[in-house]
């Protein structure tokens, strides 16, 4: 069966060449000596081409100079014809292997290194400035034409070169890092949503094509201060969205000047050009700057998110453990009961005088303490029927009403079962812990929990408030013996509330009211990770 180009490695090496060589061809028939756009053209192949297909570029570079430097070769000179078809792509490719193998200028599939993609750009500019001024020195000069001075020859090559570069190079660097999906719906809609691209549309390109009319429409002064001006949009862009922003921005205004060329020797356009590169260097090393400061302000977010995520689920094992012991204390309780219950018979026959009723209470009694520590380890109420019941029936309720304080819980949102579990956990502990505080003034007889839900920018939260007030007449009957251990908190004050809030991103403030004391806080939903 014949083999397509995707199989046959041959193929694929003459489709490189020849692709490579249609480009350069197109790009080189709008580029002139201070704008080499094929210069960007050539290092962004040798930055994203496998080393196995760098021969072939070499190939389509040749095949792409031929044509032209053999039908210029009778004009200046076959020395001259020579050196024009010899590839200039060759003498870059050692840098450019080196800048990607050792100096790392791609870390990772999505990042990129500024400073040594600069460096780079530096370097292979001074290459093919080389290269273009001995190919340039052996020209034969047909008699009467012009001759140019060698300095402005040198720069206008490294110019060209070197602003080629800019020009089309990072916008490459951005494409290849925000834009990895091959789905044109979803690559759409990235585009839609944007930022950069936004601002980019209608920021920058409008305020570009206003300089260019500005440039074209006015002479002298007026003309030269439009395209210096061209530098602003470019500064903004990279202030605002570090690298890539200066890529869009540097990009853009480097067509925009090239638009507003007059002549070939316009040197107005090669200083407005000499103006933006410098622009587009210092932003993109500024860019890549605050790109970076970005990405570490971004990882630390990203740690801090996965240790609440961690702390979280720590909270969770720790309550479910919790549970564990709960139903042990009361599988603990049954047995008890039932050695007591064997003890009292068998000592029924050794000791007729026995007073059952003794024993019995006793254990009672120990069954009693028991149950209620296992209900302040881990509700029953909230075993069966949830946070609410919990609040409202569990064992905390029961010991403020043994101890003589009036205490009531009211809920203005039914969705509260649709928050995870682990918030409901924090929750109950939350108000334990509250109620806890209070009691611990000796200074209260009312005690009101309310609890409020809703929803912010697609998260869900929760309000807890605890309102306390005294009556003096019934605080002097309030039983605070044996109290504070029945109510199942940890006795460490407000830092524990504000601590165990933290762990989903809570808030806690307390204050003073009339007659009582508020405590409210208010927690998120965790983020899904």
């Amino acid at each position: 069966m014949p083999k397509g180009i995707g199989t046959n490695i041959w193929l694929r090496h003459v489709a490189v060449a020849l692709g490579y060589a249609l480009a350069y061809t197109l790009l080189r028939h709008v580029s002139f000596s201070f704008w080499l756009i094929f210069a960007g053209c050539r290092l962004g192949v040798l930055l994203f081409v496998p080393y196995r297909y760098w021969p072939a570029l070499a190939i389509g570079e040749c095949l792409a100079l031929v044509p032209h430097g053999m039908a210029c070769a009778p004009e200046y000179g076959w020395l001259w014809g020579v050196g024009y078809m010899l590839p200039p792509i060759l003498f870059a490719m050692p840098v450019v292997r080196w800048c990607r193998e050792r100096r790392r200028m791609f870390p990772s599939r999505n990042a990129t290194n500024i400073n040594v993609f600069l460096s780079c750009t530096l370097a292979v500019s001074a290459i093919w400035t080389a290269v273009n001024m001995v190919t340039f020195s052996v020209m034969q000069w047909p008699a009467g034409a012009f001759h140019y001075q060698l300095r402005s020859v040198v720069g206008w090559y490294f110019l060209g070169n070197y602003i080629g570069i800019l020009t089309l190079v990072p916008l490459i660097l951005f494409v290849r890092e925000e834009l990895p999906i091959a789905d044109l719906r979803q690559l759409w809609a990235k585009f839609s949503e944007s930022r950069l691209v936004m601002d980019s549309a209608f920021l920058l390109v409008p305020a570009l094509v206003l300089l260019v009319w500005l440039v074209r429409g006015a002479s002298g002064d007026v003309s030269r201060e439009a395209r210096v001006a061209m530098f602003l949009p470019v500064a903004w862009l990279a202030l605002r969205h570090g690298w890539r922003g200066a890529a869009l921005g540097g990009t853009a205004a480097s067509i925009a000047v090239v638009l507003t060329v007059t002549g070939v020797r316009d040197t107005d356009t090669v200083q407005a050009l000499v103006f933006i590169a410098f622009t587009i260097t210092t932003m993109l090393m500024l860019g890549g700057r605050i790109a970076l400061l970005h990405e570490g302000e971004m990882r630390e977010k990203t740690d801090a998110r996965l240790a609440l995520a961690m702390a979280q689920r720590n909270v969770f094992m720790g309550e479910m453990q919790l549970r564990q012991t709960s139903y042990a204390l009361e599988q603990v309780s049954g047995a008890i009961q039932a050695s007591y219950t064997q003890l009292v018979g068998r000592l029924r026959g050794l000791l007729p005088g026995l007073d059952e009723r003794t024993y019995y209470r006793q254990a009672a009694l120990t069954q009693h303490q028991m149950y209620r520590l296992a209900d302040s380890l881990y509700p029953l109420a909230w075993r069966e029927r949830g946070l609410l019941a919990a609040l409202r029936e569990g064992s905390m309720p029961r010991a403020l009403d043994e101890a003589g304080i009036v205490y009531w819980c009211d809920v203005r949102d039914g969705k509260l079962d649709e928050l995870p579990t682990s918030v409901h956990i924090t929750l109950y502990r939350l108000a334990c812990e509250a109620v806890a505080l209070a009691c611990s003034k000796r200074n209260i007889s009312h005690i009101h929990v309310r609890l409020r839900g809703g929803s912010f920018g697609g998260r869900r939260w929760v309000a807890l408030c605890a309102d306390t007030r005294v009556e003096y007449e019934r605080l002097s009957r309030v039983r605070w013996d044996d109290l504070a251990s029945a109510l199942g908190g940890s006795g460490l004050g407000l830092g524990a509330i504000k601590d165990r809030a933290a762990i989903f991103r809570g808030k806690v403030r307390a204050r003073s009211l009339p007659g009582g004391e508020r405590l409210s806080l208010m927690l998120f939903e965790p983020d899904l990770l």
